[in-house]
Order: structure tokens, then sequence, then C-alpha cells
């Protein structure tokens, strides 16, 4: 009775390769909502499916360590201690996932970011801005689930390409024509180790369950920078009562440990961060759905001066084929 209800369960990885491709130094995002398990996801039955998602990610509240300092007013110990500004980014990320057989299936991310950025630096100086466009990095992930008969419990192991680009520089203000923040940049110029597991099952008549931990790792580092370890969570519970509208809560954890590297921001880099994530996939035709989350921070903790957002919204659609 449950296998119709969980066709669209699937990775969270697939969320993870939407958000930013690495730490924002001075810049945590908290992107980390898992829409393929209200979404595009797998069954237990071969076949594709594509997602078009969209994230709207405006980091304009700045923390320092749990607490949230005003920009305008706010005067680092250091006179040479940059002061972000705001950074607002908008994700448009395509996805495909495969399900090769019961047991085996592929997952393919490519996200495309527009960002805008503002940062006084040094304190008191004028205000410099950058704004771009393109590709973030690559991720592939691979998934087997066929460890119990119920396919309900499975491993991701994949990696992330560095497919975008960490050049970028200021095209405003007095640091017009300097290189932006490595953890600002669309790609880390790494290639990561991405590892998971995840379990989902129902629980009762009309709901459903289902939890995910993935693990980040650079592999290397790349012109004096290596981007943050990351490890994300998610708990979540789905009522399937209606094939039409399936309704969703989240609890999203992160955390992030610090950039290394001679263009890294050591100091202000890392964070401890959960989220609560309300949405719903309403099923639009048979084999199209639209899926949309609130993502709303309930305990934030960043290392350093960082911006981070007072709430992050998703919106997609899926079709499977």
């Amino acid at each position: 009775m449950y296998v119709s209800h969980r066709a669209g369960l699937g990775l969270l990885a697939a969320a993870l390769a939407a958000a930013p491709a690495s730490v924002l130094a001075c810049s945590s995002c908290g992107c980390t909502v898992g829409t393929e398990w209200a979404g595009t996801g797998y069954t237990t039955a071969t076949g594709l499916r594509l997602d078009l998602r969209y994230d709207y990610v405006d980091q304009n509240a700045l923390f320092l360590g749990s607490h949230n300092v005003d920009k305008a007013h706010y005067t680092p110990a250091d006179p040479d201690q940059e002061v972000q500004q705001g950074t607002l980014t908008r994700f448009y990320t395509l996805g495909a996932d495969y399900s090769i057989n019961r047991d085996w299936g592929l997952n393919v991310q490519l996200p495309y970011l527009n960002r805008e950025h503002e940062t006084v630096e040094p304190a008191g100086t004028p205000q410099s801005g950058s704004h771009y466009d393109g590709i973030g990095d690559l991720r592939i992930l691979a998934r087997y689930q066929g460890f119990f008969e119920d396919r309900t419990f499975g491993v991701q192991f994949g990696i992330k390409l560095p497919t975008g680009a960490f050049h970028n520089a200021f095209n405003s203000g007095p640091g017009q024509g300097e290189q932006v923040d490595r953890g600002l940049q669309p790609g880390t110029g790494t290639t990561d180790l991405l590892l998971g597991v995840y379990r989902y099952s129902p629980f009762a008549r009309d709901w459903d369950h289902f939890e995910e931990l993935q693990l980040k790792q650079a592999l290397d580092s790349r012109e004096q920078f290596r981007p943050s370890t990351q490890v994300t969570a998610t708990a979540g519970v789905r009522y399937v009562a209606y094939s039409k509208v399936v309704p969703q809560l989240q609890l999203n954890l992160k955390w992030e440990g610090r950039e290394t590297g001679g263009q890294a921001d050591y100091v202000n880099s890392g964070s401890r961060v959960a989220y609560l994530s309300p949405g719903a996939t309403v099923r639009v035709l048979h084999s199209l759905q639209a899926y949309g989350f609130v993502q709303v921070p309930v305990y934030q903790y960043y290392t350093g001066l960082q911006l981070a957002p007072h709430f992050t919204a998703t919106a997609g659609l899926s079709y499977s084929f």
C-alpha cells in the first residue's frame, strides 16, 4: 500500500548539490532543505527523472557566534577587519536521477548561480560589490539500496567535480579588480568526496518518515585553498493521505569546519546550524510534480564574523519518464 506513496522519496544529496559548492566564508548559507524526498526522488522501479529547482538565499544578517550584530554600527576590534554587508544568491539547478534497477541508481546535479555580494574592507571604507553568473560544481552521486528486501535503507557515494569558476573579482568600489573571497566563488576548485546513508519507511497509515546523513570532504587543495569539511543531516515526516498534495516537515542540521590555506578565511569560517523546513509537493500532471519549501533557522552559531539568511525559499518541478 505504501509503495506508491514512497514514489516521491529520494536522495537529499541532490538537494545538497543545489546548495552552494562550499562554505561561504563569512557568508554561510542555509540552503540544505531536502527537496528530493518530496519531488524527483527514486523508486524501486527503473526509470529517469528530471528536476529543475530554484533556490533564493538572501544572506543579510551578520552574526558573531550566536549573536546577530548591527552591520551599520558594528566596529571590529581589528580596524582592517572586513565587514560583509550582504550576499544574495539565486540558484538554478538541473538534476537527473536514473534508477538502473531496484538496487542501484545514479544522480547528477549541475547548479547555475547568480550572486550579488557587498562588503566593506577595511572597516569604514566605501562599499565594494561584485555581481556574477556561472555554473557551480558538478556532483555525481551513486546509491545502493539492496541490503534489505524492502529497500528502505541505502548508502551514497560520489564526487563533486571542480567545474565552477573561482577567480571572480569585485566590479565596483575600492576593491574593484580584487578577487572575491574563495568561499564566495561559484566553485571551490577542488574535487570532493561525498559519502552518505539514508533510510525511509512508513510508520502509520498515512505517514512516512526519512533520515539522511552525508559527509563532504575535499580530497585536495587548489591555489592555496581547501574548503571546509561539511556534515549534514536531515529528518522529516510526510503526510501521504492525499495523492495530489503531500505536506512535509523537515529538520535540517549542518556542521561545517574551517577553510584552510593561504586564500582561506580561517578566522571567519565554520558553523553549526539547525533549520525547520515546512513544504509540500503538488501533483500537476500524472508525471509532473511541483514543490515548494521555506527554511527557517532555529539555531545558529558561526565562528567569527559571518553572514546568514533569515530564511531561504525553494521551488521546483520534477518530471518522471
